[in-house]
């Protein structure tokens, strides 16, 4: 993936790459608690562009407001939506849309809803597999869905359950779900957080003063000056109300599979992420790719901005010198305009520019976090040669993306994906390069977790490069591209 793909809004069908699980950002406690949620989010704003929302609740009545665009854009110090967001408890969600949905606003998370308990509100990270199975069904029974999310179905499903309490029936209703999920939600004055058994997706609990904070990253505590206490544990339940924090293990244990692409793409670089920096994380995934697949050359030359840590990675452990060869322009905004035909074809130019003086006459390395269409990385690599560079080589931070995710990642269906029909030469010829070069499996493993991966029990969840699901798929779904709960 060619970094920062989504900041263009383009057609899907022309995206090339993958795009956020969404954030989530959740406070007990505290009189700023829309405040915090806002600044969390904006934190946030890489795990999804779209859309944003936050919930609060007073001890008395629940309190919304949900927006498309930037967390800045809608959720201002001085707004009048937030001197309305009143209360102690706070939930937020930022969203990455899929796209063909007649009524973007009906998507926007966290939902709420009046259920026979009293109010409830729930944000969702991940995707569940066998949410068509459970909607056909809650549908033919009667209820009635506002959206497209998945995430609604867990909404019906909370409502539905005979259990006495919140906890008791948020319980019931996961255990009926397959997929990957972090959520949190507001209920009965609590704020309740919850991660899927495998773990798949990220959620953290942070502390600032008396209050409590529940995230999908590290930074987004940092951006509020809270602690960071511990990473949620995979299958775990964690309610926070007056009597402080408890814990719960509703679910039956698994082998974790955290999503191994959060170290390579996802998360922010500053973010700490199960115990491991990810910055470091990508930085020795560039070192073990020079020692993998090194080639002479002049200069390594990131795609920017997620290939950076890698390419100093690389620069370091081959002791090549390492340089700005391309240009990102962070100011192309969600409205630009762009003139002509030939201008909206050509969306790589509005991102990227190269640096002649840099690249001139230089053998130049590029170093990239994915290849997922090839699209983009063709019109680099020309970009590079028009620039003047005498020779291009590539090299990729990750292994062949070769199946889609199904877990909360919105990815271009299995046809799409230029590594699932060519092999590494056949991508080289395809997007001009002197050479190409992915890290393996194993190798991203021992830069990662120091390990190789053991077939038999996998560390991380590795599909879009292995195939191996470690979740149940519903029928159908490995030949399609599917709508994502936290997204769509």
């Amino acid at each position: 993936m060619t970094s920062a793909s989504h900041d263009v809004h383009e057609p899907p069908a022309q995206l090339d790459g993958f795009h956020e699980e969404c954030g989530v950002f959740g406070v007990y406690g505290s009189d700023e608690a829309s405040v915090l949620t806002a600044l969390g989010l904006h934190a946030l704003q890489h795990r999804g562009q779209e859309a944003a929302g936050i919930v609060t609740f007073d001890g008395a009545a629940f309190h919304a407001h949900r927006a498309l665009g930037h967390v800045g854009e809608n959720f201002g110090a001085d707004s009048p939506q937030m001197k309305e967001l009143r209360g102690h408890v706070a939930i937020g969600h930022n969203r990455y849309s899929t796209s063909g949905n007649v009524n973007p606003f009906m998507e926007i998370q966290p939902f709420s809803s009046e259920l026979a308990f009293g109010g409830f509100a729930l944000a969702h990270n991940g995707n569940l597999t066998n949410a068509g199975k459970l909607r056909a069904s809650l549908i033919e029974t009667g209820s009635l869905f506002q959206s497209s999310s998945d995430t609604e179905v867990i909404v019906h499903l909370v409502a539905r359950s005979h259990r006495a309490d919140v906890t008791g029936r948020l319980t019931d209703s996961l255990k009926q779900i397959e997929g990957a999920y972090s959520l949190v939600c507001v209920a009965d004055d609590m704020l309740i957080g919850v991660r899927d058994p495998y773990g798949v997706r990220p959620l953290v609990l942070g502390r600032i003063g008396d209050s409590w904070i529940m995230t999908s990253e590290s930074c987004a505590l940092d951006i509020v000056g809270a602690s960071h206490v511990r990473d949620l544990e995979p299958g775990e339940m964690l309610v926070i109300d007056s009597d402080g924090v408890h814990s719960h293990k509703p679910f039956q244990t698994v082998s974790p599979r955290f999503c191994i692409f959060e170290y390579i793409y996802f998360s922010r670089p500053d973010s700490v992420v199960e115990g491991r920096g990810v910055y470091h994380a990508r930085k020795s995934i560039g070192a073990e790719l020079a020692r993998e697949s090194h080639v002479d050359a002049d200069l390594i030359i990131p795609v920017p901005d997620s290939g950076v840590p890698a390419a100093l990675g690389y620069a370091e452990s081959s002791a090549i010198a390492f340089d700005l060869g391309i240009i990102r322009n962070h100011y192309v905004g969600r409205t630009f305009i762009q003139p002509t035909q030939k201008d909206r074809t050509d969306s790589v130019k509005l991102k990227h520019n190269a640096n002649p003086e840099a690249v001139r006459g230089k053998r130049i390395i590029l170093v990239d976090d994915s290849i997922v269409r090839g699209t983009t990385s063709r019109k680099i690599v020309t970009m590079m040669r028009n620039a003047g560079a005498a020779e291009v080589h590539m090299r990729i931070a990750s292994p062949p993306t070769t199946h889609p995710c199904f877990y909360g990642v919105d990815t271009p269906s299995r046809d799409q994906l230029i590594a699932a029909h060519l092999s590494i030469a056949e991508i080289a010829s395809e997007i001009g390069v002197d050479s190409l070069a992915f890290i393996t499996v194993d190798g991203m493993y021992r830069a990662i977790a120091n390990t190789v991966r053991d077939p038999e029990t996998p560390q991380f969840c590795d599909a879009c490069f292995t195939g191996e699901y470690p979740i149940q798929l519903a029928s159908g779904l490995s030949a399609k591209r599917v709508s994502h709960g936290s997204a769509a």
